[in-house]
């Protein structure tokens, strides 16, 4: 099996060690895994263990050195002798071993690591997310099966790993050997030091032949993780702290990672510079920017990280100077690894972390950004993009929904490889949501209204304005979650409404009716039309005030009560069943009984006026001898509020 750590984007920790009598050989591979060489001291330690030889610190180191060069089955074998020992060990060490008997399948005693160690540091964040989310891996089962995955077509026996897009090439960084006769080795991995290289993409998302890309940028150290402006002018990207041909160290004598920029000029890359927060003290990487290129998002283990390492952000200026970074906070960082972050034009947050609990190793995440620039809960994006290795440099297309992520899963040709992949399904349900704002009365469209979206605790998400045909969009909203959709407009009342979106994913239209705040009434119009009030009906033979139609005159009522000088005409109205003379009686009964609720309820009788017109003022074709439903009937048999003063 082919793992390795992707030493690029692991940040050191520098490990206690026991002093005891040692034999020379065991003397020797401590001095080798002290200066992080960790394929030679592995290979001592091993030849030790095989004669026999017991001890809770070699098999610390040997897990260890495993763990950190991303071996995590062989890892779960020293931890799992070292746990044999029953020894006394740092809480540290349950995690480790749980994250490396995942890469072997067996998460049931993973678990059971998990649980112990969260009883060891409660305070952990990791321990924490695991206690809230011990049905993980049926989150992780939900969100699986989305992705149709195949090689990328530009691997080598090599590592490969990392890509970014820049006009119809696809960059990325490799070990391979092409003709550098003075290549140098990594002691951690025994590989050959990244260079960065490109291949062209075709129309249909093919990959050519990969070539070296910006020659005079690779060192004979680290290049990786570029990352383009826009234009395609400027270049962000990950190099080993080496400035003018010398090597920067920390105060232990390492050399760690630093972001560089280079500007394009008449198509050649201009010498690269330091970003202003890199430090030979703590390493900086993986350089993302947002899609409008006033933010970039990185990896580092700078003073108020968390763990290993962290996600940070810093604003660019116009002028290109760079703000403070900012921890991206503990929604997404852990005391384990966070690195390798993407961000979309969706304002998703795609990220490698062995922190949250994943299927083994690095596992991809996907979080949402809010509008506060917050972070929602990351969520596992599943297999086959995670597997129980390192799954990690996600980058995506969210047009197309192609792209690319880095592994170093079984069945790969070199020890970290690059995939394609097609998303089928997006990770969270999404509906369209939209409509049109139109007049409550007329009908007319409202352009230029201000309509906001508010979650179900009414934090604001988004704020649109209607177009010039009364069209707002809101955009993608998930599934099944409730919203509230607040319209204003001048001299309109402000319209709130409460949707619950469907769990399925497509579109919902939500139309937008606002009601005039002041009405313009003229003597005969028909109050209730003019106010939006419903129409008063009666029951079949029938003149009282039914409980329904009381609450419409509560709304006339009110209307005259704003309106003092206001007098009305009840017009009341029969349907066509019965006869002429009965139905004028029975419909001068029903304007009675309307304007005595009305004067009763506090409107001075001098204001009314009413009148019964029977059968005569049908609304309908429901006339005598015609068939009609009783909805239809019903229809009929109404009263009217004509303006006569005001």
């Amino acid at each position: 099996m082919k793992n390795k750590v992707i030493i690029y984007i692991a940040f050191l920790s520098l490990l206690a060690t026991a002093g005891y009598a040692q034999s020379g050989a065991v003397k020797k591979a401590d001095k080798q895994y002290d200066k992080f060489a960790y394929i030679d001291a592995t290979q001592t330690y091993e030849r030790i263990a095989a004669k026999g030889y017991k001890s809770a610190d070699m098999f610390m180191k040997l897990g260890n050195a495993y763990y950190f060069n991303s071996n995590l089955e062989k890892a779960a074998k020293w931890y799992g002798e070292l746990f044999a020992m029953n020894v006394e060990v740092e809480p540290e060490y349950y995690y480790r071993y749980s994250q490396s008997l995942k890469s072997v399948g067996n998460y049931a005693e993973a678990d059971k690591m998990m649980i112990t160690f969260n009883q060891k540091t409660s305070e952990d964040i990791r321990g924490k997310i695991f206690k809230s989310k011990q049905d993980y891996m049926d989150e992780i089962k939900a969100n699986s099966g989305r992705y149709e995955i195949g090689d990328a077509g530009i691997n080598s026996k090599y590592s490969d790993y990392g890509s970014s897009y820049t006009g119809n090439k696809v960059v990325f960084a490799s070990s391979r050997d092409t003709g550098n006769f003075a290549q140098k080795k990594h002691k951690w991995t025994n590989q050959y030091f990244t260079n960065l290289y490109s291949a062209d993409m075709a129309a249909d998302g093919t990959l050519g032949e990969p070539k070296k890309f910006a020659k005079n940028m690779n060192s004979k150290f680290h290049e990786d993780t570029p990352v383009f402006t826009k234009d395609g002018k400027t270049m962000y990207f990950t190099r080993n702290n080496f400035n003018d041909g010398k090597k920067g160290k920390d105060g232990s004598r390492i050399t760690l990672l630093k972001i560089y920029k280079t500007m394009l000029v008449d198509s050649v890359w201009q010498k690269a510079t330091e970003l202003p927060f890199n430090s030979d003290n703590y390493s900086v990487a993986h350089p993302v920017l947002s899609s409008d290129g006033k933010t970039m998002y990185f990896a580092s283990d700078m003073t108020g990280t968390h763990g290993q390492s962290d996600l940070w952000k810093v604003k660019i200026a116009d002028d290109g100077s760079f703000g403070t970074p900012e921890n991206l906070g503990t929604t997404i960082n852990t005391e384990g690894k966070e690195t390798f972050p993407e961000m979309t034009d969706e304002n998703e947050l795609y990220f490698a972390t062995d922190g949250h609990p994943g299927l083994g190793g690095l596992d991809i995440f996907m979080s949402r950004m809010n509008a506060d620039g917050t972070f929602q809960a990351p969520l596992n994006v599943g297999a086959p993009a995670n597997s129980p290795q390192d799954d990690f440099a996600y980058l995506i297309d969210t047009k197309t929904r192609k792209g690319f992520l880095s592994s170093n899963r079984e069945g790969g040709k070199g020890y970290d490889d690059i995939y394609k992949f097609l998303e089928t399904r997006k990770l969270i349900c999404e509906q369209a949501l939209s409509g049109i704002v139109t007049d409550l009365e007329t009908g007319e469209i409202l352009p230029n209204t201000k309509v906001t979206l508010f979650d179900e605790k009414f934090n604001k998400i988004k704020e649109v304005m209607s177009d010039d045909k009364g069209f707002y969009d809101m955009g993608t909203v998930e599934c099944g979650k409730t919203y509230y959709v607040r319209g204003e407009k001048e001299l309109y009342e402000t319209k709130e409404q409460k949707i619950t979106i469907s769990k399925e994913t497509g579109k919902t239209d939500l139309p937008i009716q606002l009601e005039k705040k002041v009405k313009p009434v003229t003597v005969g119009d028909d109050l209730a039309k003019a106010f939006g009030i419903k129409i008063i009906y009666f029951d079949l033979d029938k003149w009282n005030i039914r409980p329904d139609a009381a609450l419409e005159l509560e709304k006339i009522l009110d209307v005259m009560k704003q309106y003092p000088n206001m007098k009305i005409d009840v017009r009341s109205h029969t349907d066509s069943r019965q006869t002429f003379k009965y139905n004028e009686k029975l419909s001068d009964r029903r304007a009675k009984s309307t304007m005595a609720w009305l004067v009763k309820n506090g409107v001075e009788a001098n204001r009314l006026t009413g009148k019964g017109y029977g059968e005569t003022q049908l609304v309908n074709k429901c006339a005598d001898n015609v068939k009609c439903s009783e909805e239809e009937h019903q229809a009929n048999r109404r009263s009217e509020f004509i303006i006569t003063a005001l």
